[in-house]
């Protein structure tokens, strides 16, 4: 685009593009003349992809979908998400040998009307069939109420999803799911994601004792093509099939690294890289010894990486951290704490050469406090993704956890699925002091929300006692929003103890994107060009 100044219109629609699947709506008259410079509004459209939870038979999920009310947000729309398919359809072929026993059966005694008959039931249920593919997971009703939908056993699906209107300004979906036994036994979590074109994942494995897969999601009609790139400790491990991978329109499909590649090593990292389209991504690690959960990307490649809310009773964290540049690099390695950033003793720094996959155990580092890593690259100069694995319990009855270098909460970010027991909320601002409000919403079976207001002081991470919805009934959802100061990184812990066994999961808060700022007509969009 050679002009350097679009009009209104033009320049909500570059904003679309920069932002993915999200639009935003058209200010008022009134308000483009009582506004000097851009105007922040709610999103119009957004979509989320929940991957496929478990191919357990012992699985039982939660997914949750909810959108905060939101002050300027349209008083319609609508926030749906569907059952996306778990594998290709059947090819022709098979459709077609389908047929052929049709026919054999047909010349083998049955008279026209009978199969008449046949594919006039057989029609049917195809009907019944589609109806049932088409109908909603989840559906809200109304913003600031979280709605829930239970799954049990191996069949329970991935998610697609769109928001729109009054549901689209900060709407967040969850899935939560317990593993009572097996590989991977624990509590599984992730917070569904938007469709991107490129993700990070430091701390997957092709060990023998893991069983990692990652999961790709497609919300489009049209076929997305992917590639999945592995990097090991010397480097890019040789794979055989991880080019040029197809994901089907509306499809989910899971692939299990170890078949990537013949190598077996402890700590990779997977970097996915979508050809065309686009896709949802997500690597669910499962343990033999220590359970399994979901490790959702890391933040975008920097050289200043937060990874919030490790637990206060962890008993191993191990950081695994990777480059993707030639350049090696030192990461300075802090801990956030109640009472400020420290250095954890033997743990200085952390050297990465570049295209490699380091790791590190840092043990007990958190000391029975509330604790977030702050690594740092000398001048940022050198981009690193990061993500630490958490261990709780003592051998044998341990659980694991996954908490990857996460984005700031730059407005506001939700977390679903919140118990009155069992929920951490833990918040850290690592640059500057900070005012965050947290509010905690309608329970999905009943509750008044209650908001309360914290100070976050510079350079710790503080475990928040977060408010609780009157009267409650069922879950909740606990909102953050940062009010002034900042950055502000946050993360939530769900916990349960089962058998003696202490299950549990970590979330990050990323930034919900829900509103976006959209220029005045005369404002020089130029920045926008790429």
């Amino acid at each position: 685009m050679n002009r350097t100044t679009l009009s209104l219109i033009a320049g909500a629609t570059a904003l679309a593009a920069v932002t993915g699947f999200a639009a935003v709506s058209a200010p008022d008259p009134g308000a483009a003349e009582r506004r000097t410079g851009a105007a922040t509004l709610p999103v119009e459209r957004t979509g989320l992809l929940c991957p496929r939870p478990s191919t357990s038979d012992l699985a039982e999920t939660t997914y949750t979908s909810f959108t905060p009310v939101t002050e300027g947000a349209d008083d319609k729309g609508t926030a749906v998400l569907r059952s996306a398919a778990q594998q290709s359809a059947p090819d022709e072929d098979a459709e077609g040998e389908d047929e052929k026993d049709g026919e054999k059966a047909g010349k083998a005694g049955k008279d026209e009307n009978d199969e008449n008959d046949e594919k006039g039931e057989k029609g049917d249920k195809d009907a019944a069939e589609g109806d049932q593919a088409d109908k909603p997971v989840l559906q809200l009703e109304e913003p600031g109420k979280p709605v829930t939908a239970e799954a049990d056993g191996a069949d329970a699906p991935a998610l697609v999803g769109t928001a729109d209107g009054r549901f689209a300004s900060g709407w967040t979906a969850q899935q939560t799911t317990e593993v009572a036994a097996g590989t991977g036994r624990g509590l599984q979590g992730v917070a569904c994601s938007a469709a991107d074109t490129q993700f990070w994942f430091p701390g997957a494995s092709t060990d023998d004792s893991r069983t990692d897969y990652i999961h790709l999601t497609n919300p489009d009609d049209s076929a997305a093509v992917v590639d999945v790139e592995l990097y090991g400790k010397d480097g890019e491990l040789k794979t055989t099939v991880g080019e040029g991978i197809t994901v089907k329109p509306r499809s989910a499909e899971p692939v299990l690294l170890s078949t990537l590649t013949a190598e077996k090593q402890t700590d990779v990292t997977v970097h996915v890289v979508v050809r065309s389209g686009r896709v949802g991504a997500a690597v669910q690690a499962l343990d033999d010894e220590t359970g399994g959960d979901w490790l959702p990307a890391s933040a975008d490649p920097s050289g200043r990486l937060v990874l919030p809310g490790i637990p206060k009773d962890a008993t191993a964290v191990r950081l695994v951290a990777f480059t993707p540049g030639d350049a090696d690099v030192d990461l300075k390695v802090r801990l956030a704490a109640p009472s400020g950033l420290i250095t954890p003793a033997g743990n200085e720094t952390l050297h990465v050469k570049g295209g490699m996959t380091a790791a590190f155990d840092l043990g007990e580092l958190t000391r029975g406090e509330a604790g977030s890593l702050v690594l740092t690259a000398p001048d940022g100069s050198v981009p690193v993704v990061a993500a630490v694995r958490v261990l709780r319990g003592e051998e044998g009855k341990q659980e694991s956890a996954f908490i990857p270098a996460a984005r700031p909460v730059e407005t506001r970010a939700t977390a679903l699925d919140n118990t009155a027991k069992g929920t951490t909320l833990s918040v850290t601002a690592p640059e500057g002091g900070a005012e965050i409000r947290v509010t905690a919403s309608a329970g999905t079976k009943g509750g008044t929300p209650q908001t309360k207001t914290y100070s976050i002081r510079s350079g710790t991470t503080q475990d928040i006692e977060a408010p609780v919805p009157a009267g409650l009934k069922g879950s909740y959802a606990l909102t953050v929003e940062t009010r002034s100061g900042g950055p502000v990184y946050a993360s939530r812990t769900l916990a349960s103890t089962e058998g003696g066994v202490p299950y549990f999961t970590v979330q990050a808060l990323p930034d919900d994107r829900g509103m976006v700022a959209v220029p005045d007509a005369s404002e020089d969009l130029s920045v926008l060009q790429r």
